[in-house]
């Protein structure tokens, strides 16, 4: 069956390649990526570093544009879009979750967890309700007041999630998203995003180096040197 023939995916790369000029040499990152993301995936993306694996998952949350090559985003080739179009599909599509939490120090979960919403022009009251709803969903219905600094961090990890829940998105990415916590709050973060997948239909993709994580998914993309490794079965 055709890619065409069995719709869109959450991401198809076709001969994906990206290039950068360090000290006027040119780096090869991808050379020549093709992978297909159904919606629905648990996917993790692991490779030793440096082997492009976070060029390839800045490239799919359309935080940077390929040198050559397609990149279909839910069905949307990205090289067809002006910034403000790409970043109108980065917002309504994709939820982002990182290491290193990227939450507003000064500013209330309940806050933090609204922001994506603002720039969709949603209007204060309903932003803030949605915003509730999405901490509950993470078990944090009685943090809606707290300031990161005031929560611990696997509970700022979860602040997170629910940043990248509220959008109702597609596809949630996930940047090391236990690289930061302890065993136990690890394993929870892991637990809710499975749980997020199963459960909501949500595609999950992780990039990690930690083989127990990327054992939790239902598939691994291996990236070395730039390409993908073949996947067994695939």
């Amino acid at each position: 069956m055709s890619p065409a023939e069995r719709g869109s995916a959450a991401f198809e790369a076709i001969d994906l390649r990206r290039s950068y000029r360090l000290d006027g040499v040119s780096v090869d990152a991808l050379r020549g990526v093709s992978l297909r993301i159904e919606h629905g995936d648990f996917v993790a993306i692991v490779g030793p570093s440096g082997s492009g694996k976070s060029t390839l998952m800045h490239l799919l949350g359309c935080l940077d544009r390929p040198t050559s090559g397609t990149l279909l985003v839910d069905g949307v080739d990205v090289s067809t879009l002006s910034e403000t179009k790409l970043a109108e599909l980065r917002n309504r599509t994709i939820g982002f979750v990182f290491q290193s939490f990227h939450l507003m120090g000064r500013t209330t979960a309940l806050d933090n967890v609204a922001l994506p919403l603002v720039y969709r022009g949603v209007s204060r009251a309903a932003r803030r309700e949605r915003a509730r709803a999405a901490l509950a969903a993470v078990g944090l219905e009685h943090r809606l007041d707290h300031r990161p600094s005031q929560m611990s961090g696997g509970e700022q990890q979860r602040v997170a999630i629910a940043r990248a829940l509220v959008g109702e998105p597609k596809v949630v990415l996930a940047d090391e998203p236990t690289g930061n916590l302890d065993t136990r709050n690890g394993a929870e973060v892991m637990d809710l995003l499975a749980r997020l997948n199963a459960g909501g239909g949500v595609a999950v993709v992780l990039v990690t180096h930690d083989a127990e994580v990327a054992a939790r998914a239902d598939r691994r993309i291996r990236v070395r040197d730039g390409l993908v490794e073949p996947e067994d079965g695939r």
